[in-house]
């Protein structure tokens, strides 16, 4: 399998070549995978250190979907992928663990690409990454990626979509079209203050080295003031913070607007639902 690196220089040799929302893109039909076994010990390691995790015990359970990685980046720098994979936002995760993991089992990853959704800032599309021990489906996640560009002429969203509005955000389905509705204040646990390099150092523990979370310069050539966190941080670093990390099977979370770095936000949680804000901004929402 090419290495990350290779992926991602791929990736932004491709991605000019690339035009999102054609009326005829189609997703490729492979899926991409890597042999099984157990999770190398230094970059757990660092990858728990950087989210809060405790140091030992059950792999976290948003780990998977680092290992799995490379092959997300893979399949999304691949010539037969139509979207760009530069500029490409995480919009929202679902995770369902079907078994408490350990770092010493041998999980087979893959990852397809599931859906083309049209999105009113452009198209989405679904990844979805699975985990196998010994055959058996063990771990599984669903993934947004939003393609921003302007929509086609007559291209709608659907009957009964709403919007959330920023940078990093959603289009999903809704009961009426009406605007979304304010997520309610959760009680508040605890306030972080955020590094300049967090970003750089999440690189590192996990190998997602996106431009727009490494430095003010990189982000800025996407339309951000300064370098975000990683919203795969976000997630992580709010689930370490409950009381029973290693008990929680299933999480939703959506990205709603970017954390710049460096920042202060606010972690809020009713012991189901949990948000991330910053001020009078909500930044992530979620529930486990």
């Amino acid at each position: 399998m090419p290495s990350l690196t290779l992926s991602l220089a791929r990736g932004a040799l491709t991605s000019p070549l690339k035009r999102a929302g054609r009326p005829d893109a189609t997703l490729p039909a492979d899926r991409p995978s890597l042999p099984a076994a157990p999770a190398a010990p230094g970059p757990l390691a660092a990858y728990r250190r950087i989210c809060g995790f405790a140091d030992s015990g059950p792999l976290p359970v948003t780990y998977p979907h680092v290992l799995a990685f490379p092959l997300a980046m893979r399949l999304m720098t691949r010539r037969s992928f139509p979207l760009p994979v530069t500029g490409l936002v995480h919009t929202w995760i679902e995770i369902s663990a079907h078994r408490a993991l350990r770092p010493e089992d041998r999980l087979a990853l893959t990852v397809h690409a599931e859906e083309l959704t049209p999105h009113r800032r452009g198209t989405e599309v679904t990844v979805v990454t699975e985990a196998r021990l010994a055959g058996e489906l063990v771990w599984e996640s669903r993934s947004g990626y939003l393609s921003r560009h302007a929509p086609r002429s007559g291209t709608e969203t659907g009957p009964g979509t709403r919007t959330e509005t920023g940078p990093g955000t959603r289009t999903g389905t809704a009961h009426s079209a009406a605007p979304p509705e304010a997520a309610p204040d959760l009680p508040a646990v605890a306030e972080w203050r955020l590094p300049a390099d967090l970003g750089r150092r999440y690189a590192a523990a996990s190998g997602d080295r996106n431009p727009i979370h490494l430095y003010p310069l990189t982000a800025r050539l996407f339309g951000f003031p300064r370098a975000i966190a990683h919203g795969m941080w976000t997630v992580a670093r709010c689930l370490a913070e409950a009381p029973e990390p290693d008990r929680i099977r299933t999480v939703r979370a959506d990205f709603r607007a970017p954390v710049l770095l460096p920042g202060t936000v606010t972690y809020a949680t009713d012991g189901t639902a949990f948000q991330l804000r910053g001020g009078e901004r909500v930044h992530l929402t979620g529930t486990v």
